[in-house]
């Protein structure tokens, strides 16, 4: 099978990066062709306002690239992993006219809010949700906290939603968690066409000791990731206990004063993954304390396959991967009591842990290990190509 790869690279690598490319790697290791065609934000330095805006709603050049490539050689799926903002769904169409299957991948919630989040003045934010057209994130600046990129966003929906882009250019779109898909049915989008195949380890780490006795935090260090209710939440444990924190973000500055001032959370930045495995593996537990309706939640999958139980906030698709008392506990979102006493219950509780362990490893090979998800991404490509 030959697979043309779409996506549009930020200027900062994240999960979704990650994700995207470990999914090539495994599509390939399995035999397959993935061509790559990418486009990356540095070139917005050297646009105008009007083309950058321009390009977000539909990019000629896109279009103009994908259409020559498909007809260069034999394609068996387009699969558009992030088009925003340079790409555009011009290419779903280029794809469409040269009879290609289309499989859009939703890594957010961007085609249904400005910014991507649901997430706006630290809390959950759902204005746009049933907004034929999106204003008030260009009432509030919702994108970049910038009227004119946030006002191209909502052009950039509104657009395809009256063009029916979602109903008509695309076979079928993934999701990572059921959570995700009822978001995009609830904005609109065709139920049938929405399968959820969730993000996946590769290469297997292998199970952890948890024998480190510290916590870990692994994220971007910002308030919708929750780490304000983190920090609170370890002013009031019964107990001190070690908390060790990669990352790095808006709030790197508070946790670097923090650190200087508090004996047991140490920061230690941005780590490489194996490195970030390692202490992983080796902690008695993961706290994911996020305030927004994550996608996902690719760390937690992370600590599952070391092994390491997971504390997470419950709330979007983290609330559906978690299993309260079983893989780990769950808590009230932004509540830094609650967080408080799921921590003390950990501690209290180092038998009730171990168990945790076990469950949360079983859990990753059962649904999240490189030969679960390539039996599903070729059942949803086999769907597309009309072989199911």
């Amino acid at each position: 099978m030959r697979i043309l790869s779409i996506h549009n690279r930020y200027q900062i690598r994240g999960g979704e990066d990650e994700s995207r490319e470990s999914e090539e790697r495994l599509l390939r290791e399995n035999g397959h062709q993935v061509d790559v065609y990418e486009e990356s934000n540095d070139r917005l330095r050297e646009m105008s306002k009007i083309n950058a805006v321009t390009r977000t709603i539909w990019s000629d050049e896109s279009y103009k690239e994908v259409t020559w490539r498909l007809r260069q050689e034999r394609y068996d799926v387009v699969h558009v992993q992030n088009f925003f903002p340079l790409i555009s769904p011009a290419v779903h169409y280029a794809a469409k006219q040269q009879g290609v299957a289309v499989v859009q991948t939703l890594r957010n919630y961007r085609l249904l809010c400005p910014n991507a989040l649901f997430f706006r003045n630290g809390q959950i934010c759902e204005d746009c949700l049933d907004k034929w057209i999106p204003y008030p994130g260009i009432i509030h600046n919702c994108y970049r906290e910038n009227k004119a990129a946030s006002t191209a966003t909502a052009a950039m929906i509104t657009a395809h939603r009256a063009l029916g882009t979602w109903s008509k250019a695309v076979d079928r779109f993934i999701t990572l968690t059921e959570f995700a898909r009822s978001k995009f049915i609830q904005g609109g989008f065709p139920p049938e066409k929405i399968l959820v195949k969730p993000n996946f380890v590769n290469p297997d780490p292998g199970l952890g000791e948890g024998k480190g006795a510290y916590a870990l935090y692994v994220g971007r260090l910002s308030v919708e990731k929750g780490l304000d209710t983190l920090l609170q939440a370890w002013e009031k444990l019964e107990h001190p206990y070690p908390l060790k924190i990669i990352g790095d973000g808006p709030l790197s500055k508070r946790v670097e004063e923090l650190t200087r001032n508090v004996s047991n959370i140490e920061w230690l930045g941005r780590k490489p993954l194996p490195e970030v495995h390692k202490i992983m593996g080796d902690a008695s537990f993961l706290v994911f304390p996020s305030k927004w309706y994550e996608t996902f939640g690719r760390v937690a999958v992370e600590a599952f396959s070391r092994g390491t139980p997971v504390v997470a906030a419950k709330i979007g698709a983290i609330a559906e991967l978690i299993k309260h008392g079983k893989t780990g506990l769950l808590f009230v979102p932004g509540d830094s009591e609650d967080l408080a006493q799921q921590i003390n219950w950990c501690l209290s509780n180092p038998s009730e842990l171990a168990l945790m362990r076990q469950r949360a490893r079983r859990e990753f090979e059962a649904k999240f290990t490189a030969k679960a998800n390539y039996v599903r991404i070729m059942d949803i490509y086999a769907q597309v190509l009309g072989q199911a």
